[in-house]
């Protein structure tokens, strides 16, 4: 485990709508271009071989937005979809075979009896619609709760499908129960079925779909670049947002260890226990984390394989500087808008979603 680093390096803050701006880093000056605003609450992005970009909105949108942000087309034939509370149109991915399928997957608070669950559908993007929309993965089971809907999407290296998955807010304790998705990173094909290989398959007590568990709410994930290892960071309460490397068949602890404590003050389990998983690195006070990428372009040549989160709480870009799996130094970039995602353009530049009722997208590349 790598303790929570405490020596931060803050960027100049600037705030509200912008068309342009520069400002600091310790790298690099960094130029941020508004590239598309009008969003609602903007919530997963990513981009087309062409470069054009879709984007989710998480009361129910979603938008192809052309590459230079001048034109947004909002895109039809969703799936009935939840949007209370943190649910709604959560994450979006591209097919490993796009090129030949034309298909997209995407996660939704997904209605039905008992309340709602995390979702994924895919579906072939045609001009200006969804087509052959298929539900393949329903968290199980349905909760009547608004939160912690998880949902970041990842692709593997053999072309099966990570879905991270959150513990709802009000089922924590079942974060640790095999029998049930609560809390956990699923492993499946694009066809939804588990994984071969997938560590509790053929386990009468528990989901085959499950690669790990104890997890509270991921909302970000990203593959390593050299490793293929999948990394993820999770929300903590009020404290202990970690980042961690989900392994098969891991436990990662919740709610049994965290490094937060209940809202309002209060011990939730311990810090450290036999069998259960540390964190690489650990923020308190939160920063409520969301968004995540491996950057790997040569525009910022500076942050080549650095590890990029973005902060709702504090309206930050963090980069993380790694030896091996260790987080060797953090830098806190000062953005001043809620971040919600993070994803690196074909142009090597990096783009951000600001999550607000006027949503941005912003574009991020080294100052001249």
């Amino acid at each position: 485990m790598k303790k929570m680093i405490l020596s931060l390096a803050i960027a100049t803050m600037f705030s509200g709508p912008l068309s342009a701006a520069v400002i600091d880093s310790e790298k690099t000056k960094i130029d941020v271009q508004t590239l598309v605003s009008g969003l609602k609450h903007p919530w997963g992005m990513t981009f087309l071989p062409d470069g054009r970009m879709l984007v989710t909105e998480r009361n129910g949108g979603l938008l192809l937005i052309s590459a230079d942000g001048s034109s947004k087309t909002a895109l039809t034939g969703l799936p009935a979809i939840e949007a209370k509370g943190q649910g709604g149109l959560l994450d979006i991915a591209l097919s490993p075979d796009f090129a030949r399928d034309s298909r997209v997957f995407f996660s939704f608070s997904e209605p039905g009896d008992g309340g709602s669950s995390t979702a994924v559908a895919s579906a072939v993007l045609n001009a200006g619609s969804l087509a052959e929309v298929k539900v393949i993965f329903s968290q199980q089971p349905k909760v009547d709760a608004r939160h912690h809907f998880g949902s970041r999407l990842v692709f593997d290296t053999a072309g099966n499908l990570f879905i991270t998955l959150g513990d709802r807010g009000s089922q924590r304790v079942e974060a640790q129960n095999l029998a049930n998705h609560i809390g956990t990173v699923v492993r499946v094909t694009t066809d939804g079925k588990a994984a071969a290989a997938n560590p509790f398959s053929g386990k009468a007590d528990a989901k085959a779909e499950i690669w790990s568990y104890g997890h509270r709410n991921i909302q970000g994930a990203a593959l390593h670049p050299a490793t293929g290892q999948l990394w993820t960071h999770e929300h903590g309460p009020q404290g202990g947002d970690e980042i961690n490397i989900a392994q098969a068949g891991k436990n990662y602890g919740w709610p049994l260890i965290t490094y937060g404590e209940e809202y309002g003050g209060g011990v939730i389990g311990k810090t450290k226990q036999d069998g259960l998983e540390q964190p690489l690195h650990y923020w308190v006070p939160s920063i409520a984390p969301s968004g995540m990428l491996f950057y790997t372009a040569e525009p910022f040549s500076a942050w080549k394989d650095n590890l990029l989160v973005g902060s709702l709480k504090f309206g930050q870009l963090v980069r993380l500087e790694l030896s091996g799996d260790n987080v060797s130094h953090e830098e806190r970039i000062m953005i001043g808008q809620r971040i919600r995602d993070i994803e690196q353009g074909p142009d090597g530049a990096v783009y951000l979603l600001t999550d607000s009722a006027d949503g941005q997208v912003l574009r991020l590349t080294p100052a001249q």
